[in-house]
C-alpha cells in the first residue's frame, strides 16, 4: 500500500487555529486518504507529546502498513501477522544471501530502538480498541488494506489486550503460549558508556578560542568579530551549566542578567517555551499582560510560536525537564564550576554587542540567539545550524566529531555531570543541577569513566595488605621472558 508522511496543518474547529502534525496518506484504489485514525490519536495527544514522537509512530505504522501489503493473503491470524512483522523489525528483512523478495530491504534496528517502537504502536493499537474504532473481522477478507491495519490491531488489541502481549479471549491456550513465547521483546545490551561520551575538560578553552572563530577571521585583531560569541555562549551553557542543547534556543533575551548576589556570574532562566512566565514588557488589548509565553508570542509575534510546538527547522525539543521554579515555570542554570558562569556572562555581553554590529534587534521576536547572515538575517538561530557550527569548531581543533569522543553535543552535558560526581556533589545536588525528573534519569551522566575506576582502584590498592602470591604463576612469567 503507497503512503506518504506529510506535515499538515490541522484545524478542528471555527476558532481556524492550526495545528502542524506529521500525517500519514495512504492510496487506496479509488482515492488517496488521510490515515485518520492514526490523525485522531495524535491530535489526542498534541499537548503532551513531542513531534519527535509524533514522526516516530507515523514510522512504524508505515512499516506496518508496507508489510501487510506485501504479506497480503499470507496470514490468517494476527498474531502470526505481529509476531513475524515484530521479528522483521528487530531482525531485517534482507535474507544471508543479501536478498529480499519483499523488496522491503529492512535493516536490523537496535533492540532500544525497535522496542520503543513496537511499544509505541501497541499504544496506538489499543487506543483504538478503547475508542471503539475496530470490530472482529475475517482476516484477509474483502476489506481493504488500509481497513484491516485499523480493524487487525483492534480485534487483537480486544478486551484491552496489547498485540505484543496477549491474544484476545476467544484464542486457544495453545496460542497464547505461543505468542507469549514468539513475542517476547529481546533485551538491550547495558553497559557504561560515559568515558567515550564526556567531551574533555582540557580543551574547552581550545575549543571557545580556537575553534569558534568566524571564517576569515583567524587573524584578525578585533574580537568582537573575531570570535563566534553565539557559539560560544551556546558550548558554555551545555558544559558549564549542564543544558541540553535544545533548551538553549528557547532562552529570550529577557532571561539573563548579572547574578544580584555576585554581579560577576550570569543568571540565567530557561523558561517553559510555553508555560513559563511572560516578560512584563507587552501589553494585551485586555489590559493585562501575558500570563504565559505562549500567550505572549500569540499576541506580539503571532509568526513565532511555541519552538517545541513547531517543525521544520525552527523547532526545537523540550524534554519536560523538572522545572526549578513551578510558579513561573523555567529552570534555573546551576554553574559548574562557578568560573563558566563568569566566562559565560562575558561571551553574553560580547555576544549582544554582536547582535548589534550586524543590525539585529528584539523588535522581531525574543529569541536570543539569531542568525547572522543572508537572507535569514536576524531570524531565530537553529539548532541544525549550531551542530554544523561545532563540528567546524571541533575540527578546526584537530578532534573528530562523533558521540563516541564527546565532541557533538551531548558531550558537552556528559562533561557537566561527570564533573559533578567526580566532585562529589551528591544525588540530589547532581539532580536539581541537571534537572532530572527522577534521580535515576542522571546514571548515565554520572557513571565513571574506565579511567576514573581504574585510577581508584590502582590508589586503593596500595591501602590493602596484599594476600596473593601466585609463586607458579611468576615462575612462567620469568620463564616466558627468558
Amino acid at each position: 500500500m503507497a503512503h506518504t508522511k506529510v506535515m499538515a496543518k490541522v484545524v478542528t474547529d471555527n476558532t481556524g487555529f492550526q495545528q502542524e502534525l506529521p500525517v500519514l496518506l495512504v492510496a487506496t484504489p479509488n482515492s488517496i486518504q488521510v490515515f485518520e485514525p492514526l490523525l485522531d490519536y495524535l491530535l489526542k495527544y498534541s499537548n503532551v507529546r513531542s513531534l519527535t514522537w509524533m514522526e516516530k509512530l507515523c514510522q512504524i505504522v508505515g512499516l506496518l502498513l508496507d508489510y501487510m501489503e506485501v504479506n497480503k493473503g499470507l496470514f490468517d491470524k494476527p498474531v502470526h501477522l505481529f509476531t513475524e512483522f515484530t521479528k522483521r523489525i528487530h531482525l531485517g528483512t534482507i535474507g544471508t544471501d543479501g536478498l529480499d523478495p519483499s523488496g522491503l530491504y529492512w535493516l536490523p534496528k537496535t533492540a532500544k530502538n525497535a522496542n520503543q517502537l513496537l511499544s509505541m504502536l501497541s499504544g496506538f493499537s489499543d487506543d483504538l480498541v478503547v475508542s471503539n474504532r475496530g470490530v472482529p473481522l475475517n482476516p484477509w477478507v474483502e476489506a481493504t488494506a488500509f481497513e484491516q491495519m485499523v480493524k487487525w490491531a483492534a480485534w487483537t488489541n480486544k478486551s484491552e489486550r496489547s498485540f505484543l502481549g496477549h491474544l484476545d479471549k476467544y484464542s486457544k491456550a495453545t496460542d497464547v503460549v505461543n505468542l507469549a513465547r514468539q513475542m517476547k521483546l529481546p533485551t538491550t545490551p547495558k553497559g557504561d558508556t560515559a568515558e567515550k561520551k564526556a567531551f574533555p575538560d582540557k580543551r574547552l578553552e581550545d575549543l571557545l578560542f580556537n575553534g569558534f572563530v568566524n571564517p576569515g577571521q583567524e587573524e584578525s585583531k578585533n574580537e568582537l568579530s573575531k570570535y563566534d560569541w553565539r557559539g560560544i555562549c551556546i558550548a558554555l551553557l551545555m558544559n558549564g551549566g549542564g543544558l541540553r542543547v535544545c533548551e538553549c534556543f528557547h532562552i529570550w533575551i529577557h532571561d539573563i542578567q548579572p547574578d544580584p548576589l555576585n554581579p560577576d556570574i550570569a543568571h540565567v532562566r530557561v523558561y517553559h517555551p510555553a508555560q513559563g512566565a511572560a516578560p512584563k514588557d507587552f501589553i494585551l488589548a485586555s489590559g493585562k499582560a501575558p500570563t504565559n509565553r505562549a500567550e505572549y508570542l500569540a499576541a506580539k509575534h503571532p509568526n513565532y510560536p511555541p519552538r517545541h510546538k513547531a517543525s521544520g527547522s525552527y523547532h526545537a525539543g523540550w524534554k519536560n525537564p523538572k522545572l526549578s521554579n513551578d510558579n513561573e515555570r523555567y529552570l534555573h542554570v546551576h554553574w559548574f564550576p562557578s568560573k563558566l558562569g563568569k566566562y559565560f556572562l562575558i561571551a553574553w555581553r560580547m555576544y549582544l554587542t554582536q547582535r548589534i554590529s550586524y543590525g539585529i534587534t528584539a523588535a522581531k521576536h525574543p529569541f536570543l540567539f539569531a542568525s547572522h547572515h543572508g537572507k535569514h538575517l536576524g531570524e531565530p538561530y537553529t539548532m541544525s545550524s549550531f551542530r554544523e557550527a561545532l563540528e567546524r569548531a571541533v575540527e578546526r581543533i584537530g578532534m573528530g566529531y562523533s558521540k563516541a569522543e564527546g565532541t557533538t553535543e551531548h558531550g558537552h552535558r556528559h562533561a557537566y555531570g561527570q564533573r559533578a560526581t567526580r566532585g562529589e556533589l551528591g544525588v540530589s545536588v547532581i539532580q536539581a543541577g541537571m534537572h532530572h525528573v527522577s534521580p535515576e534519569s542522571q546514571e548515565v551522566y554520572t557513571t565513571p569513566s574506565i579511567a576514573h575506576v581504574t585510577k581508584k582502584m590502582a590508589q586503593a590498592q596500595t591501602t590493602l595488605e596484599d594476600p596473593f602470591n601466585f609463586e607458579l604463576m611468576l615462575a612462567f612469567n620469568n620463564k616466558s621472558g627468558e
